[in-house]
């Protein structure tokens, strides 16, 4: 397997994936990046963990059209009970999820002594970026990278987090827009800003209606923070 196998998405994240690593990837998606990575000699072992039955015989399908069942095994549990103490798992990647199911994952993973080698964690959240980044905050692990990416006219971002004793806290920009993900790749970030704002935009016409004030104030606070984002990256297009 090569890596003309994977969508764009996959491919980067595959490359914050350490040299070397013993990968556990959590939702695997037909093991398609543990079967390319270990095909390239970039892992020494993997881990597939599948919830469900069918994803689980994809991904064992994969394995063994590959030739690759001595290093890659494919398991059936939920999230990271996949992962045994004596796989010395190096690296976790949970891609292609909502946020707050990443954080639930994590947080039972946690609970189990999953985390307890300090995992390198590569995620891919869908939406819920927010509360993952705070969430990884809380619990000793820094955001060490990210990207944003656009394929098949989605949008994705891309989180490297690393196990530190001591973690800065992050402004209330970066925990929604991430410390390093305009950086990254500003075309990108700029044209998710204005999906954003259009999808909050409307939300707030639909809550002029509503008699839940709160509900109202945090909209328009988060439309209030888009704004200022989307005008910041403007002027420092005016000043290039």
């Amino acid at each position: 397997m090569t890596s003309e196998h994977l969508s764009k998405r996959l491919a980067k994240v595959a490359d914050y994936v350490p040299q070397g690593a013993r990968l556990a990837d959590i939702g695997s998606d037909h093991a398609y990046l543990a079967s390319y990575l270990v095909a390239a000699g970039r892992v020494e072992a993997a881990v597939c963990g599948e919830v469900a039955e069918g994803p689980y015989q994809s991904s064992l399908a994969t394995v063994q059209a590959h030739g690759l069942t001595d290093c890659i095994q494919v398991r059936l549990a939920d999230g990271l009970a996949a992962i045994q103490a004596s796989d010395w798992i190096s690296c976790i990647v949970i891609a292609g999820m909502g946020g707050s199911l990443i954080v639930d994952i994590l947080a039972a993973g946690q609970a189990q002594g999953k985390l307890d080698q300090h995992p390198r964690l590569v995620l891919q959240p869908n939406v819920g970026e927010a509360e993952l980044r705070r969430w990884l905050g809380d619990n000793h692990y820094q955001i060490t990278e990210e990207y944003i990416l656009e394929e098949n006219q989605k949008i994705y971002e891309i989180i490297v987090a690393d196990y530190s004793e001591s973690v800065p806290s992050l402004s209330e920009e970066a925990l929604v827009f991430g410390p390093f993900t305009k950086a990254s790749n500003p075309e990108v970030f700029h044209k998710k800003l204005y999906r954003r704002l259009k999808h909050v935009q409307g939300i707030n016409q639909s809550l002029r209606q509503s008699t839940n004030q709160e509900k109202q104030a945090s909209f328009k606070h988060y439309q209030d923070l888009i704004e200022e984002q989307i005008r910041m990256m403007e002027e420092e297009t005016k000043d290039d």
